[in-house]
């Protein structure tokens, strides 16, 4: 029996949940990962979910919701996302409704009547909207037992798919009446976990994290040293390979580009990136996911929550900004656990576009100089609004926002309603430094993050190892699937002598071998990249490329 109390429910009966998994889901066995966090959602912890693409995250609170007393709040970052989400709720006869900005006034009104009713077990809803304190209340007054935050990596600066509006969700709990929270998330690196922990103020959450491997993906890297190369690759990929495919570039100008130069080659192609009106986007999305087209070319707009488990191949065009986002976006190929592939076109000049897009990605000293001025200028209660500080400082909304919640981290400001109230003035000059170039050091991470995804391009160690060893799983397996593992495999046979054994004798400075595997022991597998002397530069995927005396590396087969 299942007792319900507040947030928890006590007394779990596995056989009880079991059974409401395999009619209501058709799920006859947990995946790995799910069940602990079922438990620490019914038990009332907070908690953090990293689990592969297609690992099955939405049913650790689905499944749960049927249990606890009060709504589940999911924020989700998507209209489209939460769409699917809703409708596959509803399939399992569990009452769902969305709040968003496609709804009419008649249909905001008629999903508010539902919540008070308090018929509804999981309300989807846009970060966006709850900014508005009128949603929250509306929340808050019929209870809430879990606040859900899908796509966690969002509220992170230093991950992909950075979200401004996810920033205010840490003020969100608090209106709530802090209700436990299960943040989620395909991807995310020690950096991004302990951001995603402060962010959301839950820095004792239990941690379920799964590990990184996908054993039915196959990563490859093609070297394209010209555009003309880069085509005559992607074509001979797309005649050898069949399946529903997607085809990432990292600009709208080279999505219009390919689409049409494919759609002239006779290929079944749509096209996905912001720049187009939001009905050609829901009829590419559509016509892909509905198998009417082969292959859809995108920027990232496309794909976080695509629910497609039948793609054979994504293609990269131009290497992302990261590894986590590769990983994120290659995942999305073989969700049916049948094989499936992500290629990686590598063309060493594609850095100038992912650096332009950094250049633009942070706001700078002076900016964040300006909306701390505004706000000493404030009214007489050092009160302000986003809007106001827009206006006086002729900033964009975007850029406010992320100023704001920085600044509402650290103290200075707290959110009353609509309006932003100044807490306390910076308590002297450093700690004014320390927060105007605070973004200064994360756009030198996000350098360091672009580097390790070049670095992944470059390597000769197993692909699927290095993504692993980036994103915290330090298994030290190689994966024998990608290039690199079977170009190693692939010299033929040779009766040899055994081998000999190999001691811990450190690396000759004299005799580099660039690409070969060393071991250090703190920053583990790395891969030489250069020598100068007795120090070799040495590309570590746990932490970055470090310079490193020879003495302290051993070789590593």
């Amino acid at each position: 029996m299942l007792i319900c109390s507040g947030h928890v429910v006590s007394g779990i009966d596995w056989n009880s949940i079991a059974r409401e998994a395999r009619t209501r889901f058709g799920i006859t066995r947990f995946r790995l990962g799910q069940r602990a966090l079922i438990e620490a959602v019914l038990t009332g912890r907070d908690a953090l979910g990293i689990m592969p693409t297609g690992g099955g995250k939405s049913l650790a609170y689905q499944l749960p919701a049927l249990f606890l007393p009060k709504t589940t709040v999911v924020v989700s970052p998507l209209i489209a996302l939460m769409q699917d989400q809703q409708a596959k709720a509803i399939d399992a006869n569990l009452a769902a409704v969305k709040i968003d900005s496609t709804l009419t006034d008649r249909e905001q009104r008629a999903a508010a009547a539902e919540i008070a009713d308090g018929d509804v077990r999981i309300v989807y809803v846009t970060p966006e909207r709850l900014e508005d304190p009128d949603y929250v209340t509306l929340l808050r007054n019929r209870g809430v037992s879990r606040l859900v935050i899908d796509e966690a990596h969002c509220i992170s600066q230093s991950g992909h798919d950075f979200r401004p509006a996810y920033l205010a969700l840490r003020d969100v709990v608090r209106r709530l009446g802090r209700p436990p929270v299960l943040a989620l998330t395909a991807t995310a690196p020690e950096p991004v976990t302990r951001d995603i922990l402060q962010q959301l103020d839950i820095a004792g959450a239990q941690i379920v994290n799964t590990g990184a491997d996908r054993e039915n993906l196959i990563l490859d890297v093609r070297r394209t040293p010209t555009d003309a190369a880069k085509r005559g690759a992607l074509l001979r990929i797309l005649q050898t390979m069949t399946g529903p495919t997607i085809v990432y570039a990292a600009t709208v100008r080279v999505v219009d580009q390919l689409w049409s130069w494919l759609r002239d080659r006779g290929y079944s192609t749509t096209r996905y990136h912001g720049e187009l009106k939001p009905r050609e986007r829901e009829q590419a999305q559509t016509g892909f996911m509905e198998n009417r087209f082969r292959i859809v070319v995108a920027t990232k707009a496309f794909g976080l929550g695509i629910d497609k488990p039948d793609i054979r191949l994504v293609v990269h065009y131009h290497f992302p900004d990261s590894p986590e986002t590769y990983y994120q976006e290659a995942g999305r190929a073989g969700r049916d656990d049948r094989p499936a592939r992500a290629i990686l076109l590598y063309q060493l000049e594609d850095r100038r576009i992912q650096s332009y897009f950094l250049g633009g990605k942070y706001p700078r000293h002076e900016d964040s100089q300006k909306v701390y001025e505004a706000l000493l200028a404030g009214d007489d209660n050092k009160t302000m609004t986003p809007r106001e500080l827009v206006r006086l400082t002729g900033l964009s909304e975007r850029r406010i926002k992320v100023i704001v919640a920085q600044l509402e981290l650290i103290g200075i400001l707290q959110r009353r309603g609509r309006r932003l109230q100044q807490q306390r003035a910076f308590a002297n000059p450093r700690e004014l430094d320390q927060f105007l170039h605070e973004y200064e050091r994360r756009a030198a991470a996000e350098r360091e993050r672009l580097d390790a995804i070049m670095h992944y391009a470059q390597s000769a160690l197993c692909r699927m190892r290095y993504l692993r060893n980036y994103l915290g799983d330090h298994t030290e397996i190689d994966c024998n699937r990608c290039d690199n593992c079977r170009q190693r495999a692939s010299p033929p046979r040779r009766v040899m002598r055994a081998p000999k054994r190999i001691t811990a004798k450190p690396v000759d400075p004299a005799r580099p071998n660039k690409g070969q595997r060393v071991w250090h022991a703190r920053f583990g597998e790395g891969e030489i990249l250069d020598n100068g002397g007795e120090h070799f530069t040495v590309n570590f995927p746990r932490v970055g490329v470090k310079r490193i005396l020879a003495s302290y590396l051993k070789p590593n087969p």
